[in-house]
């Protein structure tokens, strides 16, 4: 899986970006068929913004944002939602399998 980070306006160390990246491929192997994803860093008079787009086969790509002053509480802010995206989509696919088994098997 490819992971695409860019940054606009913002100074970013290197443990924050391997920070993201940790991050991104940890939820990205709890979906199947993870194709890519892009973390934003943007910096915007005093506001610090990051983004997560995590992208799969067959679906709508999953956008988390957090904003913050700091860039390590945005991004924290950031992973928190793309867990709970990640899990909705999870149970979704989990509920979906179900349903189908169900029906096979009648």
């Amino acid at each position: 899986m490819e992971i695409i980070l860019h940054v606009h306006h913002a100074n970013v160390t290197e443990v924050m970006r391997t920070r993201a990246e940790r991050a991104v491929r940890k939820l990205a192997s709890r979906l199947s068929r993870a194709v890519d994803a892009v973390v934003r860093f943007e910096y915007d008079g005093g506001a610090c913004r990051v983004e997560l787009e995590l992208r799969t086969a067959r679906r709508a790509p999953i956008v988390a944002e957090g904003s913050a002053a700091h860039f390590g509480s945005a991004l924290t802010r950031a992973i928190e939602r793309l867990e709970r995206e990640v899990r909705d989509e999870h149970a979704k696919a989990v509920r979906h399998r179900r349903a189908m088994r169900r029906a096979k098997a009648a």
